[in-house]
């Protein structure tokens, strides 16, 4: 299938919901004010433009035809700026930018989706439209890690997830008094997924070191590393590979990512950044 041109000029994107999902994150909701952009996929992104303060690459959490879903971090001041957001206010955003999931080419395997902490919000889009054709593949695990229960980002999804057929493991680092799940590194839930590692795709998105410790456990257990697929991050300034600031050796992970398969992005993680 080929990738929809994207656009490079920003469209304006008018706030039609927020909600906040932790203290510090928040969930924005846009649609077109006009025109659309060209159609996301998950795992792609988009260049969001604060007016007067500047953009950000935000990977997208909810697609909804026309309506796009970020789920946006206050850490600097362009995210800050997202953050504080209301409804009817209006950015710009570019798009759709980099490379996905291409979940289709997982069809009729079981699916290991492995997230930690934010990296849950760029998963979300994929387990919706696993879900949507899960008769499509096979068993569906998801897997999530996160800081704190407060940390939890798309809490609310787990409860539908698991009805309508994921088996959903969660495991915090700090639990509170009120947790009685799983506590621990995500990867100790690896152990309870359930899949065939001769017949199955993992996705993995999150802190760098836990997609290397992730997708290392995978493959120790046997899974093929071109099957392993992960989100990797990147400064990016201009969104179309022309500023290098996102450069990972021969890949400009704005252009040529940022989903790319482990068998690639192994020998290049493990280069000593200087």
């Amino acid at each position: 299938m080929t990738a929809a041109r994207p656009a490079l000029a920003p469209y304006p994107y008018r706030v039609v919901e927020r909600t906040d999902a932790t203290p510090d994150t928040a969930e924005v909701v846009l649609e077109p004010v006009s025109q659309a952009l060209p159609p996301f996929v998950p795992g792609q992104f988009a260049m969001v433009y604060a007016f007067g303060v500047g953009d950000i690459p935000l990977s997208l959490s909810g697609i909804d035809g026309t309506r796009l879903t970020h789920t946006v971090r206050a850490v600097g001041a362009v995210s800050g700026a997202l953050h504080r957001l209301s409804p009817g206010e209006t950015v710009g955003v570019r798009g759709p930018l980099g490379s996905g999931w291409d979940l289709p080419t997982a069809a009729g395997r079981d699916l290991v989706i492995v997230a930690g902490g934010l990296g849950l919000a760029p998963l979300r889009p994929l387990v919706v439209a696993a879900l949507a054709e899960l008769q499509r593949y096979g068993r569906l695990n998801i897997l999530i890690g996160a800081r704190t229960p407060g940390d939890l980002v798309c809490a609310r999804d787990i409860g539908s997830w698991r009805a309508a057929g994921a088996r959903v493991q969660v495991t915090v680092d700090r639990p509170d008094d009120l947790w009685q799940g799983d506590v621990g590194v995500v990867t100790s839930l690896l152990d309870r997924a359930e899949f065939d590692v001769a017949n199955a795709a993992a996705f993995l998105c999150g802190p760098e070191v836990m997609i290397r410790a992730t997708a290392r456990d995978l493959a120790h257990r046997g899974f093929p590393p071109d099957r392993i697929r992960i989100s990797l991050e990147r400064t990016m300034h201009c969104g179309t590979g022309h500023c290098g600031h996102c450069q990972l050796g021969p890949l400009l992970l704005c252009r040529d990512g940022p989903v790319v398969p482990w068998n690639q992005a192994e020998p290049l993680l493990s280069v000593r950044e200087l």
